[in-house]
């Protein structure tokens, strides 16, 4: 990994720590926190899925861009 991503992921980690830290000693009952929690990481996988979804579509136009050109270049 390079520097700039250990740090990034680094930071990101201790973000998401510190969050969950602060929820916990916050003055909410447990089964609202577990509530807050699972809603977050449910948002957090739903938005990495529309994201992936985004790169596979961006790939696939790519892969098809290259396909034309290497037809063009064989023809």
């Amino acid at each position: 990994m390079k520097k700039e991503t250990k740090i990034i992921v680094g930071v990101l980690a201790g973000a998401a720590l510190g969050a969950t830290i602060a929820l916990a000693l916050s003055s909410d009952s447990t089964s609202d926190l577990k509530s807050k929690v699972s809603d977050f990481f449910a948002d957090l996988l739903d938005a990495s899925k529309d994201k992936l979804a985004g790169l596979a579509e961006k790939a696939t136009s790519v892969a098809d861009k290259v396909k034309d050109k290497v037809a063009e270049i064989n023809a």
